[in-house]
């Protein structure tokens, strides 16, 4: 490996930071929703909201740090980007109730808006052509380890809370357990916060500036000279052509001979969401308590959700060019609409039911002569079952051991639970997952390919926050069994969608393909 290869790689990696950053705050409230709903007393739509906001400010940061970039810089707004990480960690630490805690998570949503578009930007523009894919895929590698060490993290902590060790009591584990799983992230936004110092101005927004020598000396550090001048003038170039040029509003993607990919485009962003990952990744450990494992294992089977996805997103980097878009998309699916029926059906055969025996077991806090009432009656459903435990012990009760409860009472096989979410998860992330991006990169024309990609991407944001605002109501309301289904259902209508409308672009040129799909 040469001197410039080393130094690219170690810059991109810092740089990624910023991807690790974006999985870890977007999934570490998995583990703090249980809680929190108890301390501020939420409604499961108040619960939902806790966990949609990041993501309603991260739509409107992905939509002006691109802007935002061309005039400041890349590096600037990154390193805006860190302290806003950190501004919301320690904001939801300390967060005296839900409308505090709301806004710190909210702050950190501009952060996670802004990671995600500009991380790949900038290490795009500084890697050599032969290295650009693999450099920019560590971004995207970075998010999916972010999820993972925060579904760990919230583990670690939980049994942190249950140590009777001095400096864990004293730190305030048992006591703080949610605002120690938040405020955690803290540490990794500084360090992002101060190896941006040691990243390098963008050469392209360099040459934006007109700042060509300087430009130029940096990519030197990054290629060799030959190739660095030739990457300079092809920035000079491009830049200077892009003047030239009237900026593409975004009405001229909806004429007709857009139709087609406007189209493809939408839906493939309705499904990616409406098929329920966010509900898996934000709420791993509320639907394992759901099968009655209780909290511990509920969080340790968490882990495996973040291992697993971690995994077959690298088995999609490897496989995507030679299996091809079509196939992974297709396979996907149908897996994600398999493992959603299990889901369905594992949940749909658990029954509820509360012994003598087991009423002895529950937690003392529990009324004995309260629950009384439900004693050897068998419920056939979850929904019905929570409502006979608010009606008997009261709201807060009930919200503050459900888990309990439904550990006690309920009769399922857990193990169909946990195979169908690590297969959903699996499905979906070796498919749609990260071969949407790509599917985007390559359907869309260059003329209205800027104006497009943000069109679709502001789509698929707004259902991602849909299906995290609902989720909690719609386990609720309709049951987890009518819940899982309705996510298999989604899929089961696009693995037809796909097999008709969307076209194979493997190994097909933009120039093929925009034959194809643009009625001239």
């Amino acid at each position: 490996m040469t001197k410039s290869q080393s130094f690219t790689i170690r810059i991109s990696l810092i740089v990624a930071l910023g991807g690790f950053l974006m999985g870890f705050d977007a999934s570490v409230i998995s583990g703090v929703v249980k809680f929190i709903e108890t301390e501020f007393d939420l409604t499961k739509l108040e619960l939902g909201w806790s966990v949609a906001s990041l993501t309603l400010t991260a739509t409107l940061a992905m939509m002006v740090s691109g802007p935002l970039s061309d005039k400041y810089g890349r590096r600037k707004i990154l390193q805006v980007a860190a302290i806003l990480f950190a501004v919301s960690a320690l904001g939801s630490a300390i967060a005296p109730n839900f409308i505090l805690l709301v806004i710190a998570r909210m702050i950190g949503g501009f952060g996670v808006g802004a990671a995600l578009i500009l991380a790949p930007m900038y290490i795009a523009e500084i890697a050599p052509p032969a290295m650009r894919g693999r450099l920019v895929s560590f971004n995207q590698l970075n998010i999916v380890i972010g999820i993972s060490v925060a579904f760990f993290t919230n583990y670690l902590i939980l049994q942190l809370a249950n140590s009777d060790s001095s400096w864990a009591l004293a730190l305030g584990f048992e006591k703080w357990n949610w605002r120690w799983m938040l405020g955690l992230e803290f540490l990794p936004a500084v360090l992002f916060y101060i190896g941006l110092f040691f990243v390098p101005k963008s050469p392209r927004w360099l040459v934006m500036k007109g700042q060509t020598d300087q430009a130029l000396l940096i990519m030197n550090q990054f290629t060799d000279v030959i190739d660095a001048k030739k990457q300079i003038n092809d920035a000079i170039k491009s830049i200077h052509e892009e003047k030239g040029k009237d900026k593409v509003k975004l009405t001229e993607f909806f004429k007709p001979a857009y139709r087609l990919v406007l189209v493809i485009g939408v839906v493939v962003a309705i499904l990616q969401q409406i098929t329920g990952i966010n509900s898996v990744f934000f709420y791993a450990p509320m639907i394992f308590e759901q099968s009655g494992i209780g909290t511990d294992a509920s969080f340790i089977q968490a882990i495996l959700v973040g291992l697993t996805n971690l995994v077959f997103t690298v088995f999609a980097i490897l496989f995507i060019d030679k299996l091809g878009r079509k196939p992974l998309l297709l396979g996907g699916l149908a897996g994600i609409a398999i493992c959603m029926s299990l889901l369905a059906y594992g949940f749909g055969q658990a029954t509820y039911q509360l012994t003598e025996e087991t009423k002895n077991n529950l937690p003392k806090e529990i009324s004995q002569s309260e629950i009384s009432p439900m004693i050897n009656v068998v419920f056939d459903n979850d929904v019905s079952f929570k409502q006979a435990i608010r009606a008997n012990l009261g709201e807060k009760t009930a919200m503050a051991y459900e888990s309990e409860l439904i550990t006690a009472a309920i009769n399922m096989n857990p193990t169909l639970i946990l195979l169908g979410i690590l297969g959903f998860v699996a499905s979906f992330a070796i498919s749609i997952g990260p071969v949407m991006w790509v599917l985007f990169s390559e359907l869309f024309p260059i003329r209205v390919k800027g104006a497009a990609i943000s069109f679709v991407g502001f789509i698929n944001s707004l259902v991602s926050y849909l299906v995290q605002q609902f989720f909690p109501w719609q386990l609720d309301n309709l049951g987890s069994s009518n819940t899982f289904l309705i996510y298999g259902l989604f899929a089961a209508v696009g693995i037809f969608f796909v097999w008709f409308v969307v076209p194979e672009t493997k190994n097909k040129s933009l120039e093929e393909l925009e034959g194809i799909l643009i009625k001239k």
